[in-house]
C-alpha cells in the first residue's frame, strides 16, 4: 500500500446527535425481538456496535439482512428526512421508528421471516477503532460481521446486504472479498469508483467532499482526514484504487438498482457495477425517480422481498421470470414507460453523431463543411453570453438510452486550463425545458451531465470505447497558448424519449448548471475552478465536434 492514511479528531461528539454510549438492551415489541448495542468483535479485537431485530420466536432460523452504515443506527429516517430533506418524496408515515437512514425497515422485514442488523461502522459513533471509509480495513470489518451473522444460532446461514448510497457502495467492496456466508447483495444506487464518480468529476475537484467530511464526523476516536487525503492525491493512484471496487471478483447473486437521476454521485458507479460483476445471477433495474422514495416504495419493497426470498430462502417466485434488465424510459417528470432488455449497455444501440455547428448553434446529422468558432465567458454566471447551447429539433421520435459522449475542439483564451460543464437537455414543442427528478430531493434535473478539466484529457485507452471515454487521471497536461485541443467528455448514462417536434440540446459552460444549498447532497464544484477568460469552441471542417447519442431502434428496425 503506497500511501499513508491521514487521521483527524472528530468534528462532532456522538452525544450531540443522540448517540449514547453502548448499553445492551433486549426486549420484545410488535412480535420482534430487539437487541440494542450488541458488540461484535472484529479480527483485530476492536468491537463495533450493532442493533439486531429478529422474530420473537427464537426457534426460527432466519436469514439476516445487514445494513452497514456511517450515519448512526439510532438515527430515524423519518426524523432525519422530515428535517433535512422534506422534498425527498418518501412516505414517512409508512416507515417505523426503527428504520435507520437508507436502511431496511425491521417492522417490514421481520414479519417476512428475516433478521435485520444495522451496524455502526468502525470508528463511527461509539464503535471502536479509527474510522476509514470504503477502505480495505473497513471491508474486513464488514466481512467479519457477515461471518458473525451467518453463524449465529438464530441464523439460516445465508446473509444478504441491503441499503442505499454508502450502504450500497460498501456492498461492492465487501462482495468482492466473497465472504463464505454472503449469499445475496442488493446495491441500491452506490458508486463503485470514488475518484471518478464522486471526488474528481472529469478531473474537477468536488465541493461535495467537504460536506461528507463533516457528515462522517461523529466519533469518540479518530477519523480518516478525507480532505487532506484528496488534496494529497490529485491523480488516480493507490489511495484511490483502494477505494474502488474490484467488481470482476464479485460472484454472489445481485439485484442492482440504479437511477438516471443521481448524476455525479451514484448513477455511473451502479451501472458500472452491474456491467462488470461476474455474478451469473444478476438483475438490473433503472428508474428515473428520487432514490430514497423509490427504495421505500411498496412496489420496490415487493421486488426486494421476491429477490431475497428466492436467493436466501430458495422460494420459486417471480424472480425466475425477471428480465435481465428493466429500464424506465422518461418522458417528463415522473412520467415514463418500462422497457426490458437482455443486457447493459444495450447491444442493439445505434450510436449516432450530431455535429456541432458553431455558426448557428445547431446540431446536425451532417458535419459542417467549413470550420467556425463560437465562445462564452468562462467565469460568467446568469446570462446567455456565459453558456453555449447547440440544438436539434427531432424529425421523429427517438429513445436515447445509454451512454453519450461529446467530442469537442476547444481553446482556452486567457488560461492554460479549462473546467467544462455540460448538460444534455430536452425542450418541449413550445421550447420549454422538460425537467426531471434529480438526486433524492430535486425536481429540476437535466437529461444528463458531463464534466472535464482539460488538463486531465488524456484517455485510458485500454478501457475507452466509442461511446464511453475513460480518463487516465495520471498526470496534468496544461494547455499551450493558442492551442486547440480535442476533448472527449463522458456524459453519464440516461434514458429519455424525445418525441417528434421536441428538441435535443447540449449546453456548455464554465460552471455548474444547478445551484442548491451547500448542506444538500449533490455534485457541485463551487470554489475549485481553473477558468479564466473565454472558452472557444471550434466546429466544422477539420474540427469534427459532435454529440454521440445512443438511439435504441424501434422494434422491427435496424
Amino acid at each position: 500500500m503506497a500511501f499513508t492514511y491521514r487521521f483527524r479528531d472528530p468534528i462532532h461528539s456522538p452525544l450531540d446527535f443522540g448517540g449514547c454510549p453502548p448499553n445492551y438492551r433486549r426486549y420484545i415489541e410488535g412480535g420482534m425481538l430487539v437487541e440494542r448495542d450488541v458488540q461484535v468483535m472484529m479480527r483485530d479485537g476492536a468491537r463495533i456496535n450493532v442493533d439486531l431485530f429478529r422474530p420473537a420466536d427464537e426457534n426460527l432460523k432466519v436469514p439476516p439482512l445487514i445494513a452497514w452504515s456511517p450515519y448512526g443506527k439510532h438515527i430515524s429516517t423519518t426524523a432525519f428526512l422530515s428535517r433535512a430533506y422534506p422534498t425527498s418524496g418518501v412516505d414517512l408515515d409508512s416507515l417505523s421508528k426503527y428504520t435507520c437512514f437508507e436502511s431496511p425497515d425491521p417492522v417490514q422485514w421481520v414479519p417476512k421471516g428475516y433478521a435485520v442488523i444495522v451496524a455502526d461502522i468502525r470508528g463511527m459513533w461509539h464503535s471502536e477503532g479509527n474510522a476509514t471509509y470504503i477502505s480495505p480495513k473497513e471491508m474486513e470489518d464488514e466481512y467479519d460481521l457477515i461471518e458473525w451473522a451467518g453463524t449465529q444460532p438464530w441464523s439460516s446461514g445465508k446473509v444478504g446486504l441491503s441499503g442505499v448510497s454508502y450502504l450500497a457502495v460498501s456492498q461492492w467492496r465487501v462482495a468482492a472479498l466473497n465472504p463464505p456466508h454472503l449469499a445475496a447483495i442488493n446495491p441500491w444506487e452506490g458508486w463503485s469508483d470514488t475518484y471518478r464518480e464522486v471526488i474528481y468529476h472529469g478531473g474537477i475537484p468536488s465541493s461535495f467532499w467537504p460536506y461528507m467530511h463533516d457528515r462522517w464526523g461523529k466519533s469518540t476516536t479518530r477519523i480518516e482526514d478525507l480532505l487532506k487525503e484528496s488534496e494529497e492525491h490529485p491523480f488516480f493512484d493507490d489511495y484511490w484504487r483502494s477505494k474502488a471496487a474490484q467488481l470482476g471478483d464479485i460472484k454472489v447473486p445481485a439485484y442492482v438498482v440504479a437511477s438516471w437521476s443521481d448524476h455525479g454521485l451514484h448513477t455511473r458507479g451502479t451501472l458500472e457495477g452491474f456491467k462488470k460483476i461476474s455474478s451469473e445471477r444478476k438483475w438490473l433495474e433503472v428508474h428515473g425517480r428520487k432514490k430514497w422514495a423509490y427504495y421505500y416504495d411498496p412496489a420496490s419493497l415487493k421486488r426486494q422481498t421476491a429477490f431475497f426470498d428466492h436467493i436466501l430462502k430458495g422460494v420459486d417466485n417471480e424472480v425466475l421470470d425477471w428480465p435481465r434488465v428493466n429500464l424506465e424510459v422518461r418522458q417528463k417528470y415522473y412520467v415514463g414507460f418500462t422497457q426490458t432488455e437482455k443486457e447493459w449497455p444495450i447491444a442493439r444501440t445505434k450510436y449516432t453523431k450530431f455535429y456541432l455547428n458553431a455558426e448557428d448553434l445547431t446540431l446536425n446529422k451532417e458535419a459542417p463543411l467549413n470550420p467556425a468558432q463560437c465562445s462564452y465567458n468562462a467565469l460568467g454566471v446568469g446570462s446567455t453570453n456565459n453558456c453555449l447551447t447547440f440544438s436539434y429539433k427531432c424529425e421523429e421520435s427517438m429513445d436515447l438510452i445509454g451512454h453519450m459522449k461529446l467530442k469537442v475542439y476547444m481553446q482556452a483564451d486567457g488560461s492554460d486550463d479549462m473546467d467544462i460543464f455540460l448538460n444534455v437537455k430536452k425542450l418541449n414543442e413550445a421550447g420549454e425545458e422538460t425537467r426531471f427528478a434529480y438526486y433524492a430531493q430535486y425536481d429540476d434535473g437535466p437529461v444528463a451531465c458531463g464534466w472535464i478539466r482539460a488538463s486531465h484529457r488524456e484517455l485510458l485507452e485500454e478501457l475507452t470505447t466509442e461511446f464511453q471515454p475513460i480518463l487516465a487521471h495520471q498526470r496534468e497536461q496544461k494547455l499551450e497558448p493558442g492551442s486547440v485541443e480535442c476533448l472527449n467528455i463522458e456524459i453519464l448514462p440516461s434514458g429519455t424519449r424525445f418525441e417528434k417536434g421536441e428538441t435535443l440540446c447540449v449546453a456548455i459552460q464554465g460552471h455548474d448548471f444547478n445551484q442548491y444549498p451547500i448542506d444538500q447532497v449533490y455534485a457541485r464544484h463551487d470554489n475549485n475552478t481553473v477558468n479564466k477568460g473565454r472558452h472557444i469552441i471550434y466546429a466544422g471542417g477539420i474540427y469534427d465536434s459532435y454529440l454521440l447519442v445512443p438511439i435504441i431502434p424501434k422494434s422491427g428496425t435496424v
